[in-house]
This record gives structure tokens, C-alpha cells and sequence, in this order.
């Protein structure tokens, strides 16, 4: 690739966020940015050259002819839509950024919508008008919520959402009669009114192969509670909760890629940036608008998140050269925010030429400069969104306080920046008391629980639908009737006459909710959390009685709360114990109640178990039983049971793995199948083993895996010597380690690697504690031995067979 001499056009934070980054390239060596700002000035390799504005085609072009220029980027909406990357063309030079005819894309919302239907690619159903009068009457022949659109270029502003047929009417006024905003209303486009959350996609092409950065969302109100008038855009943060692997995946097969084939098949490919606006709607993504070059200030936000070996000047190349398909684009595993400052005023009138003061950049942020200038050496505010503050962060919330850290070091005067930037994927807390909203004739409306958010009828339905579940795991000491206060338990009807010792477990199913979610399958949740708690009781030698569960959410889904209790009740079952009670907890405000994974989780569950001992039977482990010598026993597990998930989750993200796809290890299920395996109970065949004395102690492998939880059961002077090539590490766990680059220590501590339940016996019955086991259905390896301990409670060897 040749020396890259590059004329950017444009002056704003987006110019000034791609001049930082082009920077960064060995294959760069100049950058001139026309006009530029105070803060491209300042910008390694980086010259500004204010005299030459963006619509000077001519000028431009003879300026990259004198400076030997061998790579334009316009970057507003206005030069591109005007045919700027045909100028360049025409003369030698090679444009990143679309045609005259592609750029119709943006340059008119009623093409863009009439391509859309053309194509099939789902978007509001709309109208489009010429004619004031025409366009009245539709406002008058329809009843539903409403979108108006000046279809020409109106710098983002003009969009506007009435909220009542008078507001309707007035906003058709001032676009189309007043011209607000200028030819750009003289068609507009009227649409159906789309709910859900916006996301922006920012997608490289080269006519045939797309390339997608990390979905954004802007925030286009100036005030917080996206409230007042529509901006070029406040602030914005990515990745978001909403962009899940799946969503991203239907975003490219069904909008995007489509798109792009579309424009090639009429004759007009695109090359460049595609900025693909969305609405998530209940029906999927929607879309609402497409832009034709890097958005602002999206651009400040995702181009942090873009590895330090990702070089954009080659991607760009690649695009106008027609070989991205050649490139990958590495994104970082972080979070990006970045927080816009604008004049007082805006978008109304505002004020330019105030003295702006800069502190010192926090570690972590970024300033990309907008509307700046350097005059007389002194940098003043030239613009409406003058500056912007952009940090990263391996959490969200960690990116948006540092930004605003970042943002709070700039001053000038009447200053004005939103305080709620990523408020919908942060999830504050709602205040505990808010004002009560009159009714339309000023009278309060009289409070109910469920205007609240909590439905007492849906509980109650719950719990005739579960009933006869419940009443199926009735045993000796309990008929497992639901509907008093408090579940009974009769421990003489049980069996035990004399006072036994009573032992409780209580735990939950953590992040592997999150997949069930994502597979809308909640029955196999609700076994693993009936066996996280079974298998705690029965390692210490305890026979479960009866289970308790608590499930809260935010919005009560019978269906789905059934769900899970058929899996409790299953789990329940196979334990020999009784579900004698439990909680439905409805909390809207403290659980998100959009029924989503993106907004993280519909419910939550624990559970406790208790279970019980004869009095004057062994309690295990039986610690000074314990010798050097003794066997160590493992009974296979189902899979992942219930941890890890967390890290599971961040493997499968950074391979864009969907639990929809199919597995890499199964046979032919997908990734969610395979992971929604429950947890192995092991209550039966491990209470024969004791009640034969055939063990010493056990160990339920969760949280921790082989390496923290074996110990727990041994005495201080001990430690457990395990050979890992004495059985087979299962296909899931091979590709985890393998994509994840997880060493043998780390998954030994996070994953069970194929064994849920480990077992110290003494050598003599070692031979016939495993026959009991296999003839109950267990998979039994003998894994090692115990030692006299040095260091370490658990030492693992021969994992090089992993």
C-alpha cells in the first residue's frame, strides 16, 4: 500500500475523532483537515487548512492535487449528497464515500423509504407528500401516533414527533409553509410512530462486503429524560444490552447486507460508511433512517473501542479498493461513552467566541473537539455542540463516570451537557416517591396496586396452575399442599423418631439464566436450582425433605413462572423431596419488566433445601476418618450445571456465538441446548453409598471447580493429588478452554470439567462403593488420591491431556 496523504473534510467532533485514529496508522503520513477545529490543530501528523471550506469542491481538489493527496473523507452529509466523491473521481483521486447516487440514501428520506419497500427491508409504513394540502388532509383521516420527516438534509433536526393532532398540524406548517428547514421541507415523509429503543449501526462496505462496529445509542434530546427539542446528538455509549449477538446477526441478514445488495443491483453501489439508524421494536428492528457517512457522536464513541493493531486507514482503503472482505475488524472487550457539551441555547440560537478552559484530561478519556476555533491563540466556542468528553471502561458504568470526569474539566460560559448519558442500559433506580400525573380534567386519579405494576391476579392464577404440581412431590411427612402461610413438615411421619439433626441449603442458578432467557426454555432452571441445593445437603449425608423456592421478577409472566416451577417440581422429584412452599416476588422499578435478556433478565430465583440426619448418625465429611491413601472417586456431571456462566457468556460474545447457532461440540443442538443441560442430582445413588458406609466424604464441584472445592472436605494435614488424565475432559469444556484461551488452572477453578460430585473412600471399598454407584446409573472415575499436603489443598496433574 502506497504513503496515504489524506484530506479530511469537515470540522466537527466526528472529523476530529477520525483524525485522531487515521493518526495512529504507520501507513499515514499527513492528514490535512478542512476547515478542522481547535482540536484537530493539535492532532499528531494533522493540518488544518481553514481557508478551503467543504462545499469548494474546486478548491478542495486543487489543494489534494498540490499536497500529492491520495485519499479524500468527506465527513458531513451535505458534500456527499452534493456529488463530492464523483469530483475526486473525476479527478484521479481516490474518495472514501459514496456516490451522488448512493448518497440519495440520506439526501432524501422519501427514497430512502421508497428503496426500503422496494426491497423489503422492514421500516414504518409511511406517505410521502409534495403537497401541503394533500398532507394536511392525511393528518386528518388518521388517529394513530405519527412521525414527521423534512426529507431533505436538515442536519438532524428535522424529525419531529407531535404529540397531538394541533402539534401535528403546526409542525407540518413550519416545515413545508414557514420552511424551518429550508428545500429540505418542501416533501415530506409522514410514518407510523415505532416504539422501542433506538440503535445505530455504523457499517464499513465496499458495494458487496460489510463490516459492522459496535451498535450505539445516541441521545438525540437536549435535556435529560430525552426531553426538549432534537439535537445532532448529546451524547451516546456502546456496545448496548440490546445489541445482542442475535439482534446483530437479524440486523445484518435481514437490513443491512440487504441494503447493500439492494443499491448494487440498482446500479448504484455503496462505498463507505453506512449509518443504519434502528428502532428494536416488539416485531424486531425497524428501520428509521439511513445516513451516508460516519454518524456524530457515534463516531467519538466506537472509534475507541477499536483495537490498537485494527488500522482505519487500511479498512477504508479496503472499502474503496473493494477488498474488505480480505480484513477483520478487532473491537476491544470494553464499554465507550462519550458526553457532548454545547453552547446555552442550543439548538435554539446561541452564542460564539467565549473563552473555553481546559483541564487536565483524565486517564482513560478523550476530547474531540466540534465547534472550536483558536483565535489569537485563545480557544473559543465556534459552535452549537462546541466539545465532547469520550472514555472507556471494562463496565458501562465505569465508561460514563470517567466521561463525565472528563467532561467536568472544560469550562465555558453557559455550558450545557445531559446528565442521564446511557441511562437506559445503566438501569437507574426510579426515585421512591414521583409525582401523580392529573387526568385530563385535572383530577388525581385514585391509586391501585396494580397501577403499580403488580398484578395480584396473576399470582393467583399462578398458584392454581401450579397446585397439582406441587401436590406431586407429597411424600412421608408432608401432602405439599400450597395456599396456607407457612409449608408443614411432619418429621415423625418421615421416619425419624428421635430428634434428628436438621441441615439447610439455600443457593440460586446465577448467570445461566440469562440463556434461558435467550431461549425463552425456563423448566430446565428451575432442576438446576432444586440440585444446587439437593447436592449441598447431600454431601454432608443428609436425606432432602422438603424444598422451598422464591422467584422475583418485575412483571409477572404466568407462563413463564409456571415454567420453572414444572422444573422445580421435576427436580424435586428426582431428589425424593417435597416443594412444600415458596415466594413470587413482583417488583417493578427493581427488576426490568421488558421481558428481555438485553435488559437483564426477567426474574431471578433461590432456593433451600432441608434435609435431615438420625440423630446419632455420622455427619460427613468424616474428617479424622481421613488417611493418606485413601481413593478419590468422580461422578460425572452433565455438562456446565449451573457456573461459569459469566465467563461462558463473554466466550461466546467475543466469538459472535448465538445460543441459537449451532454447537461446536454437540450433535447438531445448539449452543443454548447444550448449555441448558441441568445439573446432575445426585441424591439417590450418593444415600445408598452412605447408608452402606461406603464413604468418607464428598464434594459438590461448583462454583470454584475442582480446585476450591475438594478441600472443603478434608482435614488441614491432607490434600487430594488428581490425575486429570484419568477421564475425559467433555467436547464443551475442550472448546471453551480452546476459543477462550482459558489455561488449565482457571477452568480447574471455574468449571467442574466433567466431574460433579468427587468422593473420598478408604482403598478396601473403593472396588465396591464404584459397582453401587454404576448400578444406580453413575458414571464413576477413580481420579486420584489423597496425600499429606505441602501447600496446596487440591493438586491437579497431567492436564496437558486437557
Amino acid at each position: 500500500m502506497d504513503r496515504l496523504r489524506i484530506l479530511l473534510i469537515g470540522s466537527g467532533g466526528r472529523e476530529h475523532a477520525l483524525a485522531w485514529k487515521l493518526a495512529q496508522s504507520d501507513k499515514v503520513d499527513t492528514i490535512y483537515v478542512a476547515p478542522g477545529n481547535g482540536g484537530t490543530a493539535r492532532e499528531h501528523k494533522v493540518q488544518n487548512v481553514t481557508e478551503i471550506m467543504p462545499d469548494d469542491f474546486q478548491s478542495l481538489v486543487t489543494f489534494a492535487r498540490q499536497k500529492d493527496v491520495n485519499l479524500v473523507i468527506p465527513g458531513p452529509e451535505a458534500p456527499l449528497v452534493a456529488g463530492i466523491e464523483g469530483v475526486f473521481r473525476s479527478a484521479g483521486i481516490r474518495c472514501f464515500g459514496p456516490s451522488k447516487a448512493a448518497a440519495r440514501m440520506e439526501g432524501s428520506k422519501t427514497f430512502a423509504k421508497n428503496f426500503m419497500a422496494r426491497h423489503n427491508i422492514p421500516t414504518a409504513s409511511y406517505q410521502n407528500f409534495h403537497s401541503y394540502d394533500e398532507a394536511k388532509a392525511y393528518l386528518d383521516c388518521i388517529e394513530h401516533k405519527l412521525v414527521i420527516k423534512a426529507s431533505g438534509l436538515a442536519a438532524g433536526k428535522g424529525v419531529i414527533i407531535p404529540s397531538s393532532k394541533e402539534e401535528a398540524h403546526e409542525a407540518l406548517k413550519e416545515i413545508m409553509l414557514k420552511k424551518e428547514f429550508g428545500t429540505a421541507g418542501d416533501e415530506v415523509v409522514i410514518e407510523e410512530y415505532l416504539e422501542g429503543q433506538e440503535l445505530s449501526f455504523l457499517t464499513f462496505s465496499d458495494g458487496y462486503t460489510i463490516r459492522s462496529l459496535p451498535a450505539a445509542q445516541d441521545h438525540k434530546q437536549i435535556l435529560d429524560g430525552d426531553c426538549g427539542p432534537n439535537t445532532g446528538g448529546m451524547g451516546c455509549y456502546a456496545p448496548t444490552k440490546i445489541a445482542t449477538p442475535e439482534l446483530i446477526e437479524d440486523v445484518h441478514r435481514r437490513i443491512i447486507q440487504p441494503t447493500v445488495d439492494g443499491m448494487r443491483k440498482e446500479a448504484f453501489p455503496f462505498v463507505g460508511m453506512l449509518f443504519t439508524g434502528l428502532m428494536v421494536t416488539k416485531s424486531g428492528p425497524m428501520v428509521l433512517e439511513y445516513n451516508v457517512r460516519f454518524g456524530d457522536p457515534e463516531t467519538q464513541t466506537v472509534l475507541p473501542l477499536l483495537s490498537d493493531d485494527t488500522d482505519l486507514a487500511e479498512i477504508l482503503i479496503a472499502c474503496t479498493d473493494h477488498w474488505l472482505d480480505a480484513l477483520n475488524i478487532k473491537v476491544q472487550p470494553k464499554f465507550s461513552a462519550t458526553i457532548v457539551a454545547s453552547a446555552g441555547g442550543y439548538p435554539g440560537p446561541y452564542v460564539r467566541g467565549d473563552d473555553i478552559n481546559l483541564g487536565e484530561t483524565p486517564k482513560d478519556t478523550l476530547v474531540f473537539h466540534a465547534g472550536t476555533a483558536v483565535l489569537n491563540n485563545v480557544l473559543k466556542t465556534s459552535g452549537g455542540r462546541v466539545i465532547a468528553a469520550t472514555s472507556t471502561g471494562s463496565l458501562l458504568q465505569d465508561a460514563v463516570e470517567r466521561a463525565y470526569t472528563g467532561i467536568r474539566t472544560i469550562q465555558f460560559s453557559n455550558m450545557h451537557y445531559r446528565s442521564d448519558i446511557g441511562h437506559r442500559d445503566l438501569a437507574r433506580c426510579q426515585p421512591l416517591a414521583s409525582s401523580i400525573s392529573d387526568n385530563a380534567n385535572g383530577v388525581q386519579e385514585s391509586m391501585t396496586y396494580a397501577s403499580a405494576g403488580v398484578s395480584v391476579s396473576a399470582g393467583n392464577e399462578l398458584v392454581r396452575r401450579i397446585g397439582p404440581l406441587l401436590s406431586s412431590t407429597a411424600r412421608s411427612g408432608t401432602s405439599a399442599t400450597i395456599g396456607g402461610f407457612g409449608g408443614l413438615f411432619d418429621l415423625s411421619t418421615a421416619g425419624y423418631q428421635a430428634s434428628p439433626i436438621i441441615i439447610g441449603a439455600i443457593d440460586g442458578v446465577g448467570t445461566k439464566l440469562h440463556i434461558a432467557h435467550a431461549l425463552r426454555k425456563h423448566d430446565t432452571v428451575g432442576i438446576d436450582l432444586v440440585a444446587m441445593n439437593v447436592n449441598d445437603l447431600v454431601v454432608q449425608g443428609a436425606e432432602a425433605l422438603f424444598f422451598l423456592d422464591c422467584y422475583s421478577c418485575g412483571k409477572l409472566d404466568v407462563d413463564i413462572a409456571a415454567d420453572f416451577v414444572k422444573g422445580v417440581v421435576a427436580g424435586c422429584k428426582e431428589a425424593g423431596c417435597a416443594l412444600i412452599g415458596g415466594e413470587t416476588a413482583e417488583m417493578p422499578g427493581l427488576f426490568s419488566t421488558r421481558g428481555n435478556i438485553e435488559d437483564g433478565g426477567v426474574y431471578d430465583a433461590v432456593g433451600a433445601a432441608i434435609g435431615a440426619i438420625e440423630n446419632g448418625k455420622k455427619i460427613l465429611p468424616d474428617k479424622k476418618a481421613m488417611v493418606v491413601g485413601d481413593v478419590l472417586l468422580g461422578l460425572a456431571s452433565n455438562g456446565c450445571h449451573s457456573n461459569g456462566f459469566s465467563l461462558i457468556r463473554k466466550i461466546l460474545e467475543r466469538n459472535v456465538l448465538s445460543v441459537h447457532d449451532r454447537a461446536p461440540w454437540g450433535n447438531g443442538t445448539t449452543v443454548g441446548e447444550e448449555l441448558l443441560r441441568p445439573t446432575r442430582i445426585y441424591v439417590k445413588p450418593l444415600l445408598r453409598a452412605v447408608k452402606k458406609d461406603l464413604v468418607k466424604g464428598m464434594a459438590h464441584i461448583t462454583g470454584g471447580g475442582l480446585i476450591d472445592n475438594i478441600p472443603r472436605m478434608l482435614p488441614k494435614h491432607l490434600a487430594a493429588e488428581i490425575l486429570a488424565s484419568t477421564w475425559h475432559l467433555p467436547e464443551v469444556f475442550s472448546w471453551l478452554k480452546k476459543v477462550g484461551d482459558v489455561d488449565e488452572l482457571e477452568l480447574a477453578r471455574t468449571f467442574n470439567t466433567g466431574l460433579g460430585m468427587v468422593l473420598v473412600v478408604s482403598g478396601e471399598l473403593a472396588q465396591e462403593a464404584t459397582k453401587e454407584l454404576e448400578a444406580a446409573g453413575e458414571r464413576v472415575f477413580e481420579i486420584g488420591k489423597l496425600v499429606e499436603r505441602k501447600d496446596e489443598g487440591c493438586v491437579l496433574r497431567d492436564t496437558l491431556y486437557w
